[in-house]
């Protein structure tokens, strides 16, 4: 009994931490989706990985386009988008491997550096950060959901141990 009751919790553990692994990239770091963010800058220090998440966080004044090709990526051509956010705090979630482009669609943003390239690996995965290629002007920190991630897991990890211990004395 014991033996099956930890290897349940060790099955629950290693699911729930797939998911706390799992980082939330907020594009631009502390200043968001905004035009005086150098998003080649934040995305060079970022490794983005199948599950994490991008959360673009803007004014009325942007918007976040997906654009499917680096020919679209590279003229600004925000007409062809893929898909199109404008709510301010827009999620994406990444769920394969592969490079995916995402533009302000707000006439003139594009142009002015207010675009992104992002190379999402495997979540195995231990590469290096993401070489983007965009240009803009200005710096910028980067955030992601490392320090909550690592939180978390410690916080699964704890209920697990206790959870254990209490099964063992009820059982």
């Amino acid at each position: 009994m014991e033996t099956n009751m930890l290897l349940l919790v060790g099955c629950v553990g290693i699911l729930l931490s797939k998911q706390v692994l799992a980082e939330q990239h907020v594009v631009g770091g502390k200043q968001g989706w905004d035009e005086s963010t150098d998003f080649d800058s934040w995305a060079s220090g970022q490794t983005f990985r199948v599950g994490d998440t991008l959360v673009f966080k803007y004014s009325p004044l942007h918007n976040v386009a997906e654009l499917g090709s680096e020919s679209d990526y590279k003229n600004c051509d925000v007409g062809s988008a893929t898909n199109s956010m404008s709510d301010g705090n827009s999620v994406v979630k990444l769920t394969k491997e592969g490079t995916r482009y995402f533009a302000c669609a707000t006439s003139g943003h594009c142009a002015q550096g207010m675009k992104l390239k992002i190379t999402t690996v495997s979540s195995s995965s231990s590469s290096s950060p993401s070489t983007p290629t965009s240009t803009s002007t200005s710096t910028s920190t980067s955030t992601s959901g490392a320090t909550c991630a690592s939180d978390l897991f410690a916080l699964v990890a704890a209920f697990l141990v206790i959870l254990s211990y209490l099964m063992n004395i009820l059982c």
